[in-house]
């Protein structure tokens, strides 16, 4: 694993003009700057990856910001456009920095977090406290004080003990605190069955079927310091079919209406939750923001015409789509294995402890050996990670040229949930961050380093 320390801050973009090039077969993966220069090297951000490389280190996590930003805009555009109004709050568990958290600022997004550390990260990093939804279905109580204390718009309250809780520390407070009520609609968003939520047998929120969800918003409305706003509905992710969408809204819709019918409750907000897909492989294109902004604003209006309610404030929590097209994984080939009639390996200097995707939802990825962009590949290979597990794969028959000991494969797509969810398994040390911007390069994480795996030890 190559690494530096004494890196710097600023990587010069290539001089070289940009051409055609068999680039274009990935265009819907890499970030939207993503070039291929003369001699074949990618470009992210006007930056020369095999720069990068050298004054970073690799594995290295490039963030295009262009793309982050035109995400952003594309997002508040067409649910705007659909739904006046429409809020978005990015989906903080896909991946969250400080860095992160200004661009998102500065481009009028709120924040959903799902544990104090977010929260943590994300007032260090700027975010007003007001524009911040506190999700999670296992809140402690010191979380929950946490929330409190620092101010948080909403709290998405998700089951009978936390609320419970969470009155409880109202009045011990004698503060109001805005709450949303995370339903269970008992959708099948079919999706990958890790990552549906929306099904009545759900370890997330209230389920709407048993009256449960009935209960809790009676027992929220006679609690002296709990507002209740609304409600709120997560189907799963990632959400290629956009119709499960319009069934989650119809069914949350008849219960905001029977709600103002037996108990007098008019809903102010509601979210239909995130699930935005990302495109992954070429072959599996996601909905753009427009086709969700619609079929969305569709399903809300059709439900409030349907049973007489007023359009609520609505707020969508868009996370992959946000980060996940501006992130490129970069590694060096460190062995090759060619097995006879069987299969061709290739080796990289990182693996599932800094994805592990792969091995937990049978993820597929694109791969590009990045320094050979306008080389028509030659060979089938499968880029294998380098931790001592059998499952540790990133890429399987991806389509390469043939690579040399130290060449660097990109794999993009690959800005969400894979450094949210890394580790230091086999004590591997954890990779560099840098954001990219017309020709700039910033590191906004250092690598680990071999004494920092012994800092909490004691």
């Amino acid at each position: 694993m190559t690494n530096s320390t004494t890196a710097p801050t600023t990587v010069e973009a290539s001089i070289a003009a940009p051409i055609d090039s068999p680039i274009d077969a990935l265009a819907d993966v890499l970030p939207l700057t993503a070039r291929s220069n003369a001699a074949g090297v990618l470009q992210i951000g006007g930056c020369n990856v095999r720069d990068l490389a050298g004054a970073f280190g690799t594995p290295l996590y490039i963030y295009d910001e262009h793309t982050i930003r035109q995400t952003c805009r594309d997002y508040l555009r067409d649910f705007q456009a659909h739904v006046p109004g429409a809020r978005a709050h990015y989906a903080s568990k896909a991946w969250l920095s400080p860095a992160l958290v200004r661009i998102l600022v500065e481009e009028g997004f709120g924040l959903d977090v799902v544990s104090a550390g977010e929260l943590h990260v994300a007032l260090a990093g700027g975010m007003d406290p007001e524009h911040i939804g506190f999700h999670g279905n296992g809140k402690t109580r010191d979380e929950l004080q946490y929330a409190l204390d620092s101010g948080v718009g909403r709290i998405i309250v998700d089951n009978d003990d936390e609320l419970a809780l969470l009155d409880e520390l109202t009045q011990e407070g004698a503060k109001e605190q805005r709450i949303m009520l995370r339903i269970t609609p008992g959708v099948d968003a079919q999706t990958h069955a890790k990552t549906t939520t929306g099904l009545r047998d759900s370890k997330f929120g209230f389920p709407l079927p048993s009256g449960q969800a009935e209960a809790a918003l009676v027992r929220a409305l006679e609690a002296p310091f709990l507002d209740v706003t609304g409600f709120h509905i997560h189907l799963g992710s990632p959400l290629f079919n956009i119709e499960p969408y319009s069934d989650g809204i119809a069914t949350i819709g008849a219960f905001a209406a029977d709600m103002k019918e037996r108990h007098g409750y008019e809903w102010r907000e509601f979210s239909p939750g995130g699930g935005m897909a990302l495109t992954y492989t070429a072959n599996q294109v996601a909905p753009q923001a427009d086709r969700y902004a619609v079929q969305i604003a569709d399903a809300i209006h059709t439900a409030c015409d349907t049973h007489g309610l007023p359009i609520p404030d609505v707020h969508i929590e868009p996370g992959r789509s946000v980060v996940g097209r501006a992130g490129v994984a970069l590694y060096s080939v460190v062995s090759r294995k060619h097995i006879p009639d069987t299969r061709d390996y290739v080796t990289v200097d990182g693996g599932m402890a800094d994805n592990i995707r792969p091995a937990m939802y049978e993820s597929r990825y694109e791969a590009a050996a990045a320094e050979q962009m306008n080389t028509v590949p030659s060979l089938v290979a499968t880029i294998a990670g380098k931790f001592c597990e059998s499952g540790d794969v990133l890429v399987r028959d991806a389509n390469l040229p043939t690579l040399q000991l130290g060449e660097l494969i990109a794999i993009p797509a690959s800005g969400a949930y894979q450094i949210a969810m890394e580790s230091n398994y086999n004590l591997a040390l954890r990779p560099a961050i840098v954001m990219v911007n017309d020709g700039d390069a910033r590191l906004i994480r250092r690598r680990q380093t071999l004494d920092d795996l012994l800092d909490l030890e004691l």
